[in-house]
């Protein structure tokens, strides 16, 4: 090999050393600046929009959720005991403080937008009045909603209807049973109720109020049809003029049932189970073992605004009691 071969061959094996040891550098100044790899991530600690969707036939049904707050279990169930519910409790893995949700479902009909129940709004604190966010998280705007359904005048189901003192919803229709308007804006009935329940009259009235002015609260009697493909049915002993409404649209069919159960894993094991804030707790039991054997009867979906949400599932007869079957996620449509 002449001189020349050889000179060429060492510069080159010289370059290519120097910049390896060049590339080693960098790699490695980066190593030292880079933030270590196992440094953690930060924590959202915050909850997705609140909202599901799902098809009822033609209908189009959103689960809302207004929120979720500590239900005080061990001071409000009546006609059991605290043996029983703490067993009802642990047997699904559950314990006090249990947290309740609060569920709202709106129906896009195709025709109308029609919102059952409304959650707490600011009634309950900051733990709740999350069901506006969710309604436009959703896709929605509360104007766009043509017409609202109370299944009751309870502070976590009319709360909702106020933004401010004002009507959240401007242009909507707010209908109730007649029964539940009557009574809990009738100050004798206030005066005659328990000392606890007395500010649930002070929060109806002023709910209904503002819709009353403009002349969009509409009482209605037993059993009508307020939209159609959904009817009212006449269920009382939470209230006097407690109100469930069954959906229907191509022969599917979602009951949308208030307050029927407020605790799961009690009352579905045991329907007799109450609570102290039943107007009448028999007439309470008797609503509640008809709906339920209705519900599992007939294989309709549920809405329940006090079961984990998004509140929607099944009702399966389990001996002397009932199993939920919470709907199975989907992202198909």
């Amino acid at each position: 090999m002449n001189v020349k071969g050889k000179e060429h061959m060492t510069g080159t094996r010289s370059g290519a050393g120097i910049g390896l040891c060049l590339r080693c550098f960098l790699a490695l100044a980066v190593m030292l600046l880079a933030p270590a790899a196992d440094a953690a991530a930060p924590q959202a600690r915050a909850p997705n929009p609140g909202y599901y969707r799902m098809m009822l036939g033609d209908f189009e049904v959103v689960a809302l959720s207004d929120g979720s707050h500590p239900f005080p279990v061990e001071s409000v169930m009546i006609d059991t005991s605290p043996e029983a519910v703490a067993r009802a409790l642990a047997a699904d893995d559950l314990k006090l403080p249990l947290q309740g949700s609060i569920n709202a479902f709106l129906v896009n009909t195709g025709a109308r937008l029609v919102l059952i129940d409304t959650g707490a709004g600011p009634l309950y604190g900051a733990c709740c009045g999350r069901l506006l966010a969710n309604l436009r998280a959703a896709g929605y705007a509360p104007e766009q909603v043509d017409e609202i359904l109370l299944t009751h005048l309870h502070k976590d189901h009319v709360g909702g209807v106020l933004r401010d003192g004002k009507i959240a919803f401007p242009n909507a229709v707010l209908r109730v049973a007649r029964a539940d308007a009557d009574y809990w804006r009738d100050p004798a009935s206030r005066a005659a109720a328990p000392d606890f329940l007395r500010s649930f009259f002070d929060s109806a009235a002023e709910a209904l109020a503002p819709y009353a002015e403009a002349g969009r609260l509409r009482p209605f009697g037993l059993d009508t049809e307020p939209v159609p493909g959904i009817r009212s049915l006449s269920e009382p002993g939470h209230t006097p003029g407690h109100t469930a409404y069954l959906v229907e649209s191509r022969g599917q069919r979602l009951l949308v049932w208030g307050d029927i159960v407020h605790v799961a894993p009690v009352q579905l094991r045991d329907p007799a189970a109450a609570l102290k804030y039943d107007t009448s707790d028999s007439a309470a039991q008797r609503t509640r073992r008809a709906l339920l054997a209705r519900a599992a009867q007939e294989h309709l979906w549920v809405g329940a605004a006090h079961i984990a949400f998004p509140g929607l599932g099944h009702i399966r007869q389990d001996g002397a009691g009932y199993r939920w079957i919470p709907a199975n996620y989907e992202t198909m449509p």
